[in-house]
């Protein structure tokens, strides 16, 4: 059946496989959003152990769906992974060294010889909980906005502006603006994700204040990342967009581009209505009632709105990493990928991956089957 798909169906397969994926990490946030959310919720020494305890047995998560989906677009759409990462290499730099920063915290927060004390390590943690997520947030929506790279002949990668991609979020631009709310909507909702993920794992009947100041964080956070959630999406319906115009693969901007794929691509509407009504649920049920599973209703929710807003760029004849100054130079799903042998290779290598997810539902299972108490924090813990 592999065999007999055509490359163009190869080349949406991989960029909705590196979407899926790239979805799940924002899934899996919540490990940054509830680093983040320490000092909010947490107001003693016992209540923070508990809070990193929780978030320490799933942060090697976070950290490897990134890599995963690294590699992923590495494999399949190798011309994107080296001009971005190959001039854009500032702010992946800067992204890196966060997320450095995270496992080097929960080793040593706690050594016996730490010279640094703790606070230092819970703020590395922060760092890593909100620079590192608005980053990535701004680089995603470079997806939109478009970077300052331009290809030659051979490929070869000239980046036209000094800051090295760190531009998408500090250059005083409307497009900035655009980028640096995408970062603001995923730090926001990470946090709100911490919080239900925090509710859900830990036992929070010998710390009630701790219960009503996890449930009011994740209110709190859902309203601030509203006024950025419907920036983007307003400007999404109104902005222009990058689209391949002939057969001959010429990039031109195109007006309401993505209104207009949006309207080729009704799914992709489903999916937001789907994605958003359930993340409404999953805070609601958090905040509002006396629920713990709103995770999972807010984890569902991100993962769709995730993948439309990673899927809308690259679907319906669009360059998914437009150049500002050629755009002949624009990275499109037909003129990025791999070759159709290499598609096919990983397409066989991919009918793995339901087992992959049913290991680690799995070991996330035995891991959750008993919540987190306080005694929990003794010399036993982890972190």
């Amino acid at each position: 059946m592999i065999e007999k798909l055509d490359y163009a169906t190869l080349q949406h397969l991989w960029w909705l496989l590196c979407s899926v994926v790239g979805a799940l990490f924002l899934f899996l946030t919540f490990v940054q959003g509830g680093q983040s959310l320490l000092w909010q919720v947490a107001k003693t020494p016992t209540e923070k152990d508990l809070v990193i305890n929780s978030l320490g047995r799933k942060w090697e998560l976070t950290f490897t769906t990134l890599v995963l989906f690294g590699g992923a677009l590495f494999a399949s759409f190798p011309k994107f992974y080296s001009t971005s990462f190959g001039g854009a290499y500032w702010v992946w730099i800067l992204i890196l060294f966060t997320f450095i920063l995270q496992p080097v915290s929960y080793e040593y927060r706690k050594k016996q010889w730490n010279i640094y004390g703790s606070l230092v390590y819970e703020g590395f943690l922060l760092i890593n909980g909100a620079i590192g997520i608005l980053l990535i947030g701004a680089a995603v929506g470079t997806f939109f906005t478009g970077s300052h790279f331009q290809l030659s002949d051979q490929n070869f990668v000239t980046w036209t502006h000094p800051l090295r991609g760190l531009e998408a979020a500090l250059s005083p631009s409307v497009s900035s603006l655009f980028n640096i709310a995408m970062g603001l909507f995923l730090v926001f909702n990470a946090r709100t994700l911490g919080a239900m993920y925090l509710i859900n794992n830990l036992e929070l009947g010998e710390v009630p204040e701790m219960a009503t100041r996890l449930r009011s964080a994740c209110w709190q956070n859902f309203l601030c990342s509203l006024p950025f959630l419907l920036l983007i999406l307003g400007s999404l319906l109104m902005m222009p967009g990058f689209g391949i115009i002939d057969n001959q693969g010429t990039i031109d901007i195109v007006s309401f581009k993505y209104l207009r794929n949006l309207i080729a691509n009704p799914w992709l509407i489903v999916l937001l209505a789907a994605g958003l009504t359930l993340v409404i649920t999953g805070v609601w049920n958090t905040a509002k009632t006396a629920k713990t599973s709103g995770i999972w209703q807010g984890g569902l929710g991100t993962v769709l709105v995730g993948l439309t807003v990673l899927l809308l760029p690259a679907y319906n004849m669009t360059a998914f990493y437009p150049s500002k100054v050629d755009l002949q130079s624009s990275l499109t799903i037909y003129n990025a990928s791999s070759s159709p042998y290499t598609l096919k290779v990983m397409t066989y290598v991919a009918l793995g991956i339901p087992f992959v997810l049913a290991y680690v539902a799995y070991v996330w299972w035995l891991m959750n089957r008993n919540k987190l108490k306080i005694e929990d924090t003794g010399d036993r813990a982890a972190y």
